[in-house]
């Protein structure tokens, strides 16, 4: 990315576990660009110590965002909040003349993603999810395969995030009203949007059949991250949902934190030409040649960036050059849709048909 004189102003809302894990420290690999100028938390130590770590001389801190938004001088804000909030708080900064960069998943509901999309089209200024699974070597390697119809047709997909034992217990990971949801709308949401994005199909969901369930969860016992309390675990513990898409293709979804079953379990993507997988950004692609079938396993490629520094890299590119976002907000929509859809058929015990 060229230099230039003054620099993007970026201000954090949320300064919890995404923002110091994620979104500081990757702004702060790019001192050149970007200066973090602005914090915003409701408890305010966080946002202190975030100034006091990242900030640039004289940021200012925040308890309410709507305050923070009132810099005229800010062009950016990244969304680290809750998902409960993702949808006021980018809507009222689009409209207060900001860009933004959400964190996943965009929204809890369908309807708030359909009014980010329009706050963002009406403002015109760019919004994105922070869908980084996008930007590893060889997720962009089978993008470009099928992209050149390689693989043929995908027809039948897998979305799979698969954790045995692999339940957060930090933060409001098992709020449902805070979060919406569990391992579905919180891990599931990363693999469906690269598999769509993959394959390339945003037609709509024509009919979902989805089924959630909390089976371990009042059990307790072995956690990859320490025992959790059954009795704040309000989100289901595993959930799983089979679409089907306008243009014919289906795609299943699993989700889990807690399943008794092998982890991890790879990405699946089937097409006419080739088949290929993703688990942890490696891939496989499968195909034939010369009456022979081929597994061809890519290269790795050593000393990468992080897929957060890359996402914020390729973000602050976007907003500096004038870019259209890899993460678009209409599809980031899309997955926001098909997972409400999925958690409604569970509620409802019932598929839902949309013809």
């Amino acid at each position: 990315m060229p230099r230039r004189k003054k620099k993007l102003r970026v201000g954090i809302i949320g300064v919890g576990g995404i923002a110091n894990g994620a979104h500081m420290p990757s702004y702060a690999k790019l001192q050149d660009l970007v200066e973090m100028v602005a914090f915003c938390d409701i408890i305010p130590e966080r946002a202190q110590k975030g100034a006091e770590m990242y900030g640039a001389p004289g940021a200012k801190v925040f308890k309410d965002y709507q305050e923070m938004l009132e810099m005229k001088d800010l062009d950016s804000v990244s969304v680290c909040t809750p998902n409960k909030f993702h949808a006021p708080i980018t809507i009222a900064a689009l409209k207060a003349g900001k860009h933004v960069f959400c964190e996943k998943p965009m929204a809890i509901t369908a309807e708030e993603a359909d009014k980010m999309v329009k706050a963002a089209k009406e403002t015109g200024l760019k919004l994105s999810v922070g869908y980084q699974s996008r930007f590893s070597d060889d997720a962009q390697l089978l993008k470009q395969m099928i992209s050149s119809g390689e693989l043929g047709e995908i027809y039948y997909s897998e979305a799979t995030s698969i954790r045995r034992r692999g339940v957060p217990t930090w933060g409001v990971f098992l709020s449902k009203e805070l979060q919406g949801g569990g391992p579905l709308i919180d891990i599931g949401t990363h693999v469906l949007d690269l598999t769509l994005w993959l394959m390339g199909d945003y037609s709509k969901p024509v009919s979902i059949l989805g089924a959630s369930y909390k089976k371990l969860a009042p059990l307790g016992g072995y956690n990859a991250w320490g025992p959790w309390d059954p009795k704040n675990f309000e989100v289901e513990d595993s959930a799983f949902g089979l679409v089907r898409l306008e243009s014919g293709a289906a795609v299943m979804v699993k989700a889990s934190w807690a399943l008794n079953m092998e982890d991890p379990q790879p990405i699946i993507l089937c097409g006419t030409k080739g088949g290929a997988s993703i688990v942890d950004g490696s891939a496989k692609v499968y195909t034939q040649a010369h009456n022979r079938l081929l597994n061809l396993i890519p290269v790795q490629t050593p000393g990468r960036d992080s897929l957060y520094n890359r996402e914020i890299a390729y973000w602050v590119d976007c907003l500096i050059n004038n870019k259209e976002p890899l993460v678009k907000a209409e599809e980031a929509a899309q997955v926001t849709r098909i997972l409400e859809l999925i958690y409604k058929s569970s509620d409802e015990g019932k598929a839902i048909n949309l013809i």
